[in-house]
């Protein structure tokens, strides 16, 4: 059985009771704990890593009702660093700013998750505190700091991706027209590697398909089955906490 709060940061807690509302939290389902249930029957699973771990997961999850995976987009993160004794020792805002892009960084362990039917995807743009303690136990890229928290500070907008053809949103260019990796990453203002990923995701979803090479690149173009709009839903929330 998968595991429950043991671990559980205070961003994946506050996202939880948000998306589960007056609902219940903790929920079985078979061999599984889902985060929770909302008022409306929908099973709210939040996934702040990876979607790897939910590539088994959620097409069960879905045999009993209708699922929504939360995945937040950290927009801007502060960064707070401790020595052991708890002491603030600085505080700073970091330059990375996350993107709606950002999610096939993680989707890419889990591609096939979008054709599920009763599967909700959704992007939660949010800003953060990361909180660290100078242990030498941590990455080294973070100079040995381990991470001990995350906690939300702010709503921002949300992208719900319903279904394969709501993916249309990555796709900057027009029916028809063809394209390369390296061409969607200036097009998007993305690094050739997310553009990648991205291209690998929603071939596998049929969204895109490749049609030739171009030297010794593949070209792209949207898939002409595809329908032309897309449902991807956009709220604004701007909330603090």
């Amino acid at each position: 059985m998968s595991t429950g709060t043991g671990h559980e940061s205070s961003l994946h807690r506050a996202l939880k009771f948000r998306y589960a509302g007056e609902g219940e939290t903790e929920i079985i389902r078979g061999s599984y704990v889902c985060d929770g249930l909302s008022p409306a029957g929908e099973l709210i699973e939040v996934q702040t890593g990876s979607f790897g771990p939910l590539k088994a997961k959620i097409p069960e999850l879905v045999k009993s009702g209708k699922v929504r995976i939360i995945h937040p987009i950290i927009t801007r993160k502060i960064i707070e660093r401790y020595d052991p004794a708890g002491t603030l020792i600085s505080r700073r805002t970091s330059p990375r700013k996350g993107t709606i892009w950002d999610l096939f960084k993680v989707l890419i362990y889990a591609p096939d998750l979008p054709l599920l039917e009763d599967l909700v995807i959704e992007l939660a743009l949010v800003e953060t505190e990361e909180r660290r303690i100078r242990d030498g136990r941590g990455s080294w890229r973070r100079g040995g700091d381990s991470i001990v928290d995350r906690i939300l500070t702010r709503y921002g907008e949300s992208v719900s991706l319903i279904r394969p053809a709501d993916y249309r949103l990555f796709v900057p260019f027009r029916d028809g027209e063809s394209f390369t990796v390296k061409e969607l990453g200036e097009r998007a203002r993305i690094p050739t590697a997310i553009a990648r990923k991205t291209l690998y995701v929603l071939t596998r979803i049929d969204l895109v398909e490749r049609i030739e090479k171009r030297g010794n690149s593949w070209v792209y173009r949207i898939r002409r089955s595809r329908k032309k709009t897309a449902t991807a839903k956009k709220t604004t929330k701007g909330k603090r906490t």
